[in-house]
């Protein structure tokens, strides 16, 4: 049963928001044609990256807990974790919308960015000797930069807002990939390209990692939400 141990994790992350996303209220699957497109692109991104991490040692995958399916080097249960935890983290990201019209995060939007990308831009080029702790903190300021030019603080304190609560199952479900609960990590990182510091058994670069991918996500759904919004209208 060890072999299931991924994909359960990715079984687990999508579960529940699949199961709700029927509801009355929310009317997650209403927003699916937002949703997978932008799931879609931000995964295409993160999949590239991911073959690279893999090929060049900055991480590796313990068979013992995969189905053994690969594709490109990276076992399947990856390929899906670039959809499970997306859907995921905007269904957590709609519920926070819908259960607090009020944006409360809203005046937090621009300090964040103010102070986020050179943190993260220092971070990095204080650390060009590790790839995984470098290349998050670029691309992570990237993409702050990149949503920020775009949309201004227009979305940010919702952003904020879900990125503060998705790092509750974000950390529980990399926890167990990384060794938490089993005798071997499922992922196994070079602690060469890394800072070190973890929390639980996840490396601190994760939060940033997992900003990112949030981000990206949210900033491709909003725009593609947008733009069926104005179609309707229009029609």
């Amino acid at each position: 049963m060890e072999k299931f141990l991924y994909l359960a994790v990715n079984l687990f992350a999508i579960s529940y928001p699949l199961a709700q996303s029927f509801e009355s209220k929310i009317r997650f699957a209403s927003k699916w044609n937002a949703l997978f497109p932008a799931i879609l692109i931000t995964g295409t991104f993160f999949i590239i990256w991911d073959i690279w991490f893999t090929s060049i040692g900055v991480w590796e995958f313990n068979t013992r807990y995969l189905l053994g399916v690969f594709l490109f080097d990276l076992p399947i249960e990856e390929w899906l974790f670039f959809i499970t935890v997306p859907f995921a983290c905007i269904f957590i990201y709609e519920v926070l919308i819908y259960f607090f019209p009020k944006d409360v995060f809203q005046l937090f939007g621009k300090p964040f960015i103010f102070v986020m990308i050179p943190f993260l831009i220092g971070l990095g080029l204080m650390h060009t000797d590790k790839w995984y702790t470098a290349v998050n903190c670029f691309v992570g300021a990237a993409a702050l930069l990149i949503h920020f030019l775009v949309f201004n603080d227009r979305y940010l304190g919702r952003f904020l807002f879900a990125y503060f609560v998705h790092l509750i199952p974000f950390i529980l479900c990399n926890g167990v990939l990384t060794g938490g609960l089993t005798d071997e990590p499922v992922v196994i990182y070079n602690s060469a390209e890394n800072l070190g510091i973890r929390i639980w058994t996840v490396p601190i670069e994760d939060t940033i990692y997992s900003m990112t991918l949030l981000l990206m996500n949210i900033s491709f759904f909003e725009s593609f939400r947008t733009q069926k919004t104005f179609q309707t209208i229009g029609s």
